[in-house]
């Protein structure tokens, strides 16, 4: 370290681990919040679904996934466009302007009058939120080093099942107490709600997100200069290492295989987000078990808050060991067996306990994966790859409910459907183990102690 950029009296590491501790206060945080309201009205419309919003507008369960679904369509045309215009012109004025974007479709969707401008009301909420997840993956990479990324995109992730299990009752409840506010259906008004929060933090992401360590007036000089310095040194070695310009981060196939890792680890998320209500729903039918909206908002945070929990510890273990690869395919691999045994099962307690291991399994595998690609994407390379992974990952976003919704139609039951996610999730695992971690060095390699990104999975060996 520059000694100019160090205080007087304290050692190198205690300086670092206290600036990285600094920025990760500041910044992940107030990330994982945009991230919750984000999820949030992206999935609303699986507690909408069950709770008066399929019957009021007689939506089968194939249109159902269908309007469901139809959001990852326009999210998968302009991600890629999106993530490079938040590259070029900044996080902050970016992400700023997707939430207001996305806030005024969401708030829109209280008022639809038929299937038709539901589905079309979600194919521009999709476009409106089109870049804003790989957006803040990439943002993350501005921040921290690749030593720290998974735990930082892990506390990041946690609004996933935190916003799933807060989002669940808090949803039940708008519907609940919702109903005849304003003239609303209890389902209406829990879209109306939700949905404005995103354009009143756009207003805060303006002023509070700071786009590069150079530019942050709530670094001390000294820790803002060094911070940059190690940040630009990293990216440097992973450019010098891996020679991976733009154009070939939009065309190869590792990066192609990586999407459909992914496709696989979040075709098990959204469809046990737009499906699960249902299922807990089907207790009655299938057990003789009666539960409250309110009950079942609860039952369908259970999973998710174990799920949480596991994927900040999990996260941390991949950090700690700098091995990545079984930790995205052994969870995947978990969550992909448990999942489609779950409706076989005797109870409704047995079926909660099967669909939380699932759910732990797609929650720790999430953060340790993006690890992945930006072990050896950077720059601009790492805004179009980042975004074209999860545009084409989320494909399954579509997928997911839209195959569970008729398979359920075609054989009156759900089981089917629960197959075939945990097939993906297995294909997505055993594809993770045969990537491996980055690819071969199409530079010179360089040794450990030169701070040099090499195989992260520990075997210093890799695959085009």
């Amino acid at each position: 370290m520059d000694a100019k950029s160090q205080p007087v009296g304290q050692s190198p590491t205690l300086f670092g681990d206290h600036t990285w501790r600094k920025a990760a206060r500041r910044l992940v945080p107030y990330l994982g919040l945009l991230y919750f309201v984000n999820y949030l009205d992206r999935v609303n419309i699986g507690f909408a679904g069950p709770n008066g919003m399929s019957a009021e507008l007689g939506l089968t369960a194939t249109a159902f996934g269908f309007a469901s679904g139809i959001f990852f369509i326009g999210y998968l045309i302009l991600e890629v466009p999106s993530n490079l215009a938040l590259h070029k012109f900044g996080a902050r004025r970016w992400i700023a302007r997707i939430m207001v974007s996305w806030g005024v479709v969401a708030t829109a969707i209280a008022f639809v009058p038929n299937p038709t401008v539901l589905i079309i009301l979600r194919f521009l909420l999709g476009v409106a939120e089109a870049g804003f997840f790989p957006g803040i993956i990439l943002y993350l990479t501005y921040w921290f080093p690749a030593k720290h990324r998974a735990r930082m995109v892990a506390w990041f992730m946690v609004a996933i099942p935190i916003s799933s299990a807060i989002g669940a009752t808090v949803s039940s409840l708008l519907i609940r107490h919702g109903e005849g506010v304003f003239g609303l259906d209890g389902w209406r008004f829990m879209f109306l709600v939700e949905g404005v929060p995103a354009i009143l933090l756009a207003v805060v992401t303006w002023y509070y997100l700071t786009d590069r360590p150079s530019q942050a007036k709530w670094l001390t000089p000294e820790e803002s200069q060094w911070m940059q310095a190690e940040l630009d040194r990293e990216r440097a070695e992973t450019e010098q290492t891996h020679h991976w310009p733009l154009r070939k981060a939009l065309t190869h196939g590792r990066i192609l295989g990586l999407a459909f890792v992914y496709f696989g680890n979040v075709y098990g998320l959204y469809a046990l987000g737009f499906f699960l209500p249902t299922i807990i729903s089907g207790f009655q039918q299938q057990f003789g078990t009666t539960f409250s909206i309110v009950e079942r908002g609860l039952i369908t945070a259970v999973p998710y808050v174990a799920g949480a929990i596991a994927m900040v510890f999990w996260a941390r273990h991949g950090d700690r060991t700098q091995e990545r690869v079984w930790h995205v395919a052994l969870p995947m691999l978990i969550g992909g067996v448990t999942i489609p045994v779950a409706l076989y099962l005797g109870s409704p307690f047995a079926v909660m306990v099967a669909v939380t291991v699932t759910a732990i399994g797609i929650c720790c595998a999430l953060p340790t994966f993006w690890a992945l690609p930006s072990s050896f994407l950077a720059g601009t390379a790492a805004a179009g790859g980042i975004a074209l992974i999860n545009s084409l990952g989320n494909v399954s976003g579509f997928a997911a409910p839209y195959i569970t919704g008729g398979l359920q139609d075609l054989t009156g039951s759900q089981r089917t459907g629960l197959w075939v996610v945990g097939g993906c999730m297995v294909a997505g695992a055993l594809l993770a183990v045969a990537l491996k971690a980055v690819p071969s060095n199409s530079g010179p390699s360089k040794n450990a102690t030169s701070g040099a990104l090499t195989d992260e999975s520990g075997t210093g060996k890799g695959s085009d």
